[in-house]
């Protein structure tokens, strides 16, 4: 499967941390693709590329701007002759309720998380459609489309946006042999987990089947999938990986195994 990925050209936004890090890094390590990786910030991005290694280079735009996206895709395409895979992961999840929610809240969660993904795809589709094994992969999430969680309305709102968008631009693209899927992590060690505590990271791994929680390479090898050659017949699709934990019905499910 990684050899039909090997000197790809591939955008990955959000990949100076967490999950798109993960991402990027299987992409280009276990891939051997050329890897842009993208971030407002552009020396975490640099700094992120140099881990990578094999020829990624780092970017720094903003997934909400039409004009930056414009840009990341012609850096792409000027840098590696093409853009190949599209890895729209670009998101946050500051955790607020409903009842505290500001409107300027909910507005710039939309606008990264969805407008960021429709921005990203736009910018690409000139390149991808000039690709032999163009992909667009979407990083959505089990929260909204499967799942809720107190103070992530807006998140969740995002992420089953996602879902919706993904299900007509697969039907769209797919005249250019463009695939659009997406990956749904479930509770995932990044920085954004470990910033919500130790007593919520134990209590989520004890709802987990498989009594951990996932790793960001492993929503990377789910994306290098969705990338491959191999799944060229796959669109519209999503694949779950959480290691079980949206199967019990609750925790006595798992007391009980």
């Amino acid at each position: 499967m990684t050899d039909s990925l090997k000197g790809k050209s591939v955008i990955v936004t959000g990949a100076s941390k967490g999950i798109g890090k993960g991402i990027a890094r299987v992409f280009a390590q276990a891939g051997g693709a050329k890897v842009l990786a993208v971030s407002r910030n552009l020396k975490e991005a640099e700094a992120a590329a140099r881990e990578f290694g094999n020829g990624a280079s780092g970017f720094a735009a903003d997934v909400t701007k039409p004009e930056d996206m414009a840009a990341m895709a012609k850096a792409a395409n000027d840098r590696y002759g093409g853009i190949d895979v599209l890895c729209a992961n670009a998101g946050q999840f500051p955790q607020v309720k409903i009842e505290e929610m500001t409107a300027q809240q909910w507005d710039e969660t939309m606008a990264i998380n969805l407008k960021g993904t429709f921005l990203s795809v736009q910018a690409c589709l000139p390149y991808l459609k000039k690709s032999k094994q163009g992909r667009v992969v979407i990083t959505s999430s089990i929260t909204g489309p499967v799942t809720g969680f107190p103070g992530w309305s807006h998140y969740g709102a995002t992420k089953a946006g996602q879902l919706g968008f993904m299900r007509t631009a697969c039907i769209e693209l797919a005249k250019y042999g463009i695939t659009v899927n997406a990956v749904l992590p479930g509770n995932i060690v990044t920085e954004g987990l470990n910033d919500l505590g130790e007593d919520y990271k134990n209590s989520m791994a004890a709802s987990v089947p498989l009594k951990r929680l996932g790793e960001v390479e492993d929503i990377g090898h789910a994306a290098l999938f969705f990338a491959s050659k191999e799944a060229a017949y796959i669109t519209g699709q999503t694949i779950i990986v959480d290691g079980g934990q949206i199967l019990p019905e609750s925790l006595d499910a798992l007391a009980q195994a």
